[in-house]
């Protein structure tokens, strides 16, 4: 077997570090499945955690007062331009920001927690896109239990199931763990994309983009 197709069917493992309350997060999983789609070999996708505000309370804030808390009136203006990038970038990608349907600002442990269940039933990227839409286009509260209950039920998952895990939060330290790790590697900023344990692409990035890190990824084998 020649190197060379030894190494085009080397799979391409990614790593997306993301949190469900980050609206880059949403667009760049869509930019990276428009430049996976037909793409061979398939990129193989696991999502991992990353918490941008680990101190939100369990139960959530109210998003105005969190927003104005955090960042203050200054940010007003880079937050309206932001938006309005999003929404016209989103519009591209099948998505239909609607900020203005936000009313909590969730702590996200919870949502990892059940995306990690998912995944381990090949439903993680039904689920995240659920998870996605359910924040950024409905405003519900991915925080709360009966909201992770019916994106379950809507994956395909067990409802019941996953309430009665979410109560017992046994994997809430792994799930914590992990992040860290994350962040203890230099992620700062998300979605960041990292090919093959090698190297990162990182944030809301052109399908081109992703492309191209595709061919450098098969240069790239990720360790045996």
């Amino acid at each position: 077997m020649s190197k060379r197709t030894a190494m085009s069917d080397t799979p391409i493992q990614v790593d997306m570090v993301s949190d469900f309350v980050c609206p880059w997060c949403w667009l760049g999983y869509k930019q990276f499945m428009a430049a996976a789609k037909g793409t061979k070999p398939e990129p193989g996708l696991t999502f991992r955690p990353y918490m941008l505000d680990p101190s939100v309370p369990d139960d959530g804030q109210d998003y105005r007062d969190y927003m104005a808390a955090k960042f203050g009136a200054d940010d007003q203006d880079r937050f309206k331009q932001a938006r309005a990038h999003l929404e016209k970038a989103g519009k591209r990608h099948g998505i239909d920001f609607d900020f203005s349907a936000i009313t909590r600002r969730p702590n996200s442990l919870n949502a990892h927690r059940l995306l990690k269940w998912a995944q381990g039933q090949d439903a993680g990227g039904a689920v995240a896109e659920r998870l996605f839409r359910a924040y950024h286009e409905q405003g519900r509260d991915i925080g709360d239990t009966n909201v992770l209950a019916d994106i379950a039920i809507d994956a395909g998952l067990d409802g019941e199931l996953v309430r009665e895990m979410l109560a017992r939060g046994d994997d809430k330290l792994e799930i914590q763990q992990e992040a860290q790790f994350f962040r203890g590697l230099g992620v700062s900023g998300v979605p960041t994309f990292i090919y093959n344990g090698q190297f990162a692409v990182q944030g809301a990035q052109d399908p081109e983009t992703h492309k191209r890190a595709f061919k450098d990824a098969l240069n790239s084998p990720p360790d045996a």
